[in-house]
C-alpha cells in the first residue's frame, strides 16, 4: 500500500474526487443494502451462532469492498492505468477501501464498550500518521543532500526509511487499527522528488510485484476450500453472496454513473474493477475467526471460497472486456489543432545525455499554462546498449571502463539528469516521472513509441542529432540518433517534435519564474504539420513571462486582399470542384480565425503578416528575424510544394526537419535561439508500417 500511494497520481485523486467518490459511494452503498438484506438467511443457512450483527458487518465488508492492491495491478498488466477509466476505477477502489477499513475498525473494536477509548485510539492514529509523514519529509530531504553526488540512495538509508514505515504500521496494527490506509496516505505524502522517492520506487517494485503479490494472493488461494461447495446449502449462500456482490457493484456503480453522465459502457467496465476482491475482506474475515465473533466454520469457508471465486470470475471477464472496448479506453490520438488547452497535456521528452535536458525542461514549463490545467511530463532517457566486443581476455584482465552492469549504462549522465530533474521539481512543484531505456539504436525508437502508447503521450519531443559547439556552431552527434529521431517520426503514436537546442533556450524558458520576459514566435506557412504547431503553441501564450508571436507568410498574389484570419466564401450560384490545397487552406483559415478570436483578440498573442515572393524573399525575412526570438516553432511539411519555400531545399541537410526547419539549423543561418519543430500525427503512415510487418 506504501508503493501504492508512492506511485499514486495525487494530484488526479485531488482534482477528480468528487467523481470518484461517488462511484465509491455509489457501489458501496448498494452493496451495504444487498449485505444488510441477505445477512439473516445466510446466518440460518450456515448453521451459525453468536452476533448477526457482526455477520452483518463481514459480510457488508465483503461486498463493499473493492480491492485496491489488485485493481492497480489489473489495470497496469492490462495497460489501461493511464487511462481515464483506469485511473477513475483506482482511485475509486481506494476510497471504497476507506470506507471497508472503517467497518473493520468497528469490527475489531466491537467489544470495547469505552467511546473514550475509541476516539482516544482514532486521535492516536492520525498523530501518528502525521509524524511519520512529517518525519520522512525532513529525512528524505536530508537523505537527498547527503547523497547530491550520487545516483541513488544506500541500502542501509533504504533500510532506516521502510524500518520506519514498518514500525508505524506495526504500532498501528497493535491499536486495532488497519495500517492499510495508513501506509497508502504515508507513501503518497513522501517527497516525490530526489533521490530517496526514485531509489524506493526502483527497490521496492520488483520485488513487490514478483514475488510480495504471488505470494500474498497465492496464500488467499490456500485458505479457500473450495470443496466445501458441494454441499447444497453452502452453494446456495454462496451463489446468493456472488449475486449480491455483482448485483450491488453494477447496481450503485452504474447509478453513479448515470448522475456523472459516464458512458454506459465505461460505466459497466468500472464496475466489475470494483468488484474486485481479496484484500481487506480477508483481514475482516480473520478477525472474525480469531475473536469468534461469528460461530460458524461454514459461515467463513463459503466467505472465503466467495472471495476467491469472485475475483477468478471477474478477472478474465475485465481483461476480455479491457480487448473488446479498446476503442473506448484504448490509446486515443490528440490533434493540438483542435485541442482544448485547458484539458490534460502528457509530454515525453526523450533525452540522450544531459545536455539538452534544461532545455526540454524549460519548454515543459512553458508549455504548463494556467497552474490549474494539469500538465503530466515524462523525462525518457534513453541509453545506447553497445554490441558485444570479441576479445581475448579474460573478465579480470579488462579495463575498468569496459566492464559494465545494467545499473549502470549511462554513466555520470544519470546523476546530472536527476539533479536537473531535482531543481526543476523543486522549482516549480511539477513532478517529473522519469523512464529509462536501454536498447541498440536498432530498436531504440520502439521503446520510444511504446513508451508513448502506455502513458498515453499527447506529444513526443526528440532531441536534435546535433549538439551546440563552445563556438556556436552544430556539431554532429551520434548517427544513431538521427536514425531513431527518422524511425520516431514515422512510427510515432501520437505527435512529434524534435528539439533543436542553441544553448539559449535553457536560460530564456527559466522555470524558476523569473520576471524578464521572453519573446517566441510561431512561423505559420499553412498545412497540418504547422496547425499542429499552433495548437501546441497555445499554451505558450498562456505564460505571462512570454510574449508570442505567430508570424504568418502569404504569397505576393495576396498583396491587396484580405489574408489572415477571413475565410474564404463561395457563391452558392458558382460550382467548383476544390482541390486538396484548398481545402487545406480554407482549414489554415478556420485555424486562423479560431485562434485569432481566442488570443489575438484579447492581447494574449500577437500577430504578423509577412509577405513574399518565393523561397528566396522567406529565407531573407527569416535571418531578418533571427536575433529577436529565443525560440522558433515552425510545422515540418508546411503545406507541401508551396511557392513561399521553392529553393530552400536544394541543399537540404536534414530532411526530417523539413524545409524551413532545416533552413533555420543549416549552418548558414546564425540564430541565437532554439527550433522546435512540430509534426502532425500520422495515422495513415503508421498503418502502412504495419502492413509492411505483417
Amino acid at each position: 500500500m506504501f508503493l501504492i500511494g508512492l506511485e499514486m497520481d495525487f494530484p488526479y485523486l485531488m482534482r477528480n474526487i468528487r467523481p470518484a467518490s461517488i462511484i465509491a459511494c455509489g457501489s458501496s452503498l448498494a452493496c451495504t443494502f444487498f449485505a444488510t438484506a441477505v445477512t439473516f438467511l445466510v446466518f440460518q443457512e450456515t448453521d451459525s451462532q453468536g452476533s448477526s450483527f457482526m455477520m452483518a458487518l463481514m459480510i457488508i465488508i465483503t461486498l463493499a469492498n473493492a480491492a485496491s492492491p489488485i485493481v492497480v495491478r489489473v489495470a497496469a498488466d492490462l495497460k489501461f492505468g493511464t487511462s481515464e477509466t483506469g485511473r477513475l476505477a483506482i482511485s475509486s477502489s481506494l476510497i471504497a477501501d476507506a470506507y471497508s477499513v472503517f467497518l473493520l475498525f468497528i469490527l475489531s473494536e466491537w467489544n470495547s464498550t469505552s467511546v473514550a477509548k475509541w476516539i482516544f485510539f482514532l486521535f492516536l492514529y492520525f498523530i501518528i500518521v502525521g509524524v511519520v509523514i512529517v518525519i520522512n519529509m525532513y529525512l528524505a530531504n536530508w537523505l537527498n543532500r547527503r547523497n547530491r553526488n550520487k545516483k541513488y540512495l544506500g541500502n542501509t538509508e533504504i533500510f532506516v526509511l521502510v524500518a520506519i514505515l514498518y514500525i508505524a504500521a506495526m504500532a498501528l496494527e497493535q491499536l486495532g487499527f488497519s495500517s492499510i490506509i495508513a501506509s497508502f496516505l504515508i507513501g503518497s505524502m513522501f517527497p516525490r522528488g530526489g533521490k530517496a522517492a526514485r531509489t524506493l520506487l526502483i527497490k521496492l517494485t520488483y520485488p513487490i510485484h514478483n514475488f510480495i503479490f504471488p505470494i500474498y494472493f497465492g496464500n488467499h488461494g490456500f485458505r479457500a476450500n473450495v470443496t466445501k461447495l458441494k454441499n447444497l446449502r453452502n452453494f446456495m449462500v454462496f451463489s446468493i453472496l456472488i449475486l449480491s456482490s455483482i448485483g450491488g457493484k453494477i447496481v450503485g456503480t452504474l447509478a453513479a454513473c448515470f448522475h456523472l453522465k459516464i458512458p454506459y459502457r465505461e460505466g459497466v467496465l468500472l464496475a466489475f474493477m470494483m468488484n474486485l476482491k481479496g484484500h481487506v475482506d480477508m483481514l475482516a474475515l480473520t478477525i472474525g475467526l480469531t475473536n469468534d465473533l461469528v460461530l460458524s466454520q461454514n459461515f467463513y469457508d463459503v466467505m472465503i471460497a466467495t472471495i476467491i471465486v469472485n475475483t477468478l470470475i471477474w478477472g478474465p471477464i475485465v481483461a476480455y472486456m479491457v480487448r473488446r472496448e479498446s476503442d473506448m479506453i484504448g490509446y486515443r490520438q490528440i490533434y493540438f489543432e483542435s485541442h482544448n488547452p485547458d484539458t490534460e497535456l502528457r509530454i515525453l521528452a526523450c533525452v540522450h545525455s544531459p545536455r539538452p535536458v534544461a532545455t526540454m525542461l524549460g519548454l515543459v514549463a512553458a508549455s504548463r499554462g494556467p497552474r490549474e490545467v494539469p500538465l503530466t511530463p515524462y523525462l525518457m532517457h534513453l541509453v545506447e546498449l553497445p554490441g558485444k566486443k570479441k576479445t581475448n581476455l579474460m573478465y579480470n584482465q579488462r579495463e575498468e571502463d569496459e566492464l559494465s552492469d545494467e545499473d549502470d549504462y549511462g554513466g555520470n549522465d544519470v546523476v546530472e539528469i536527476n539533479d536537473s530533474v531535482d531543481i526543476f521539481t523543486s522549482e516549480t512543484g511539477l513532478l517529473v516521472h522519469q523512464i529509462k531505456a536501454v536498447s541498440p539504436f536498432s530498436r531504440m525508437h520502439a521503446d520510444v513509441c511504446n513508451t508513448a502508447e502506455d502513458i498515453r503521450a499527447s506529444i513526443i519531443i526528440l532531441p536534435f542529432h546535433k549538439h551546440q559547439r563552445i563556438d556556436g556552431k552544430l556539431e554532429n552527434g551520434k548517427q544513431g540518433i538521427r536514425t531513431t529521431n527518422q524511425k520516431v517520426l514515422r512510427h510515432a503514436p501520437c505527435s512529434v517534435a524534435i528539439l533543436i537546442d542553441q544553448g539559449l533556450t535553457a536560460g530564456s524558458l527559466n522555470p524558476s519564474g523569473s520576471d524578464s520576459l521572453q519573446y517566441i514566435a510561431i512561423l505559420f506557412f499553412g498545412g497540418p504539420d504547422d496547425r499542429e504547431a499552433l495548437g501546441f503553441s497555445k499554451r505558450l501564450g498562456m505564460d505571462h513571462h512570454i510574449n508570442l508571436t505567430i508570424i504568418r507568410f502569404l504569397p505576393s498574389s495576396s498583396r491587396g486582399k484580405i489574408a489572415g484570419v477571413n475565410i474564404a466564401q463561395k457563391t452558392d450560384d458558382v460550382l467548383m470542384e476544390i482541390s486538396n490545397d484548398e481545402v487545406e487552406k480554407e482549414a489554415d483559415s478556420a485555424v486562423l480565425a479560431d485562434f485569432h478570436s481566442r488570443y489575438v483578440v484579447t492581447g494574449q498573442v500577437g500577430y504578423v503578416e509577412k509577405v513574399v515572393e518565393n523561397g528566396a524573399e522567406t529565407a531573407s525575412a527569416l535571418r531578418d528575424m533571427a536575433e529577436m526570438y529565443s525560440l522558433f516553432i515552425v510545422g515540418k511539411d508546411g503545406r507541401g510544394h508551396s511557392i513561399l519555400t521553392t529553393g530552400m531545399s536544394d541543399w537540404e541537410e536534414c530532411p526530417e526537419l523539413g524545409k524551413v526547419g532545416d533552413f533555420l539549423a543549416s549552418p548558414e543561418f546564425d540564430i541565437s535561439g532554439s527550433v522546435l519543430v512540430v509534426q502532425q500525427y500520422r495515422p495513415s503512415k503508421n498503418d502502412e508500417d504495419d502492413d509492411d510487418k505483417q
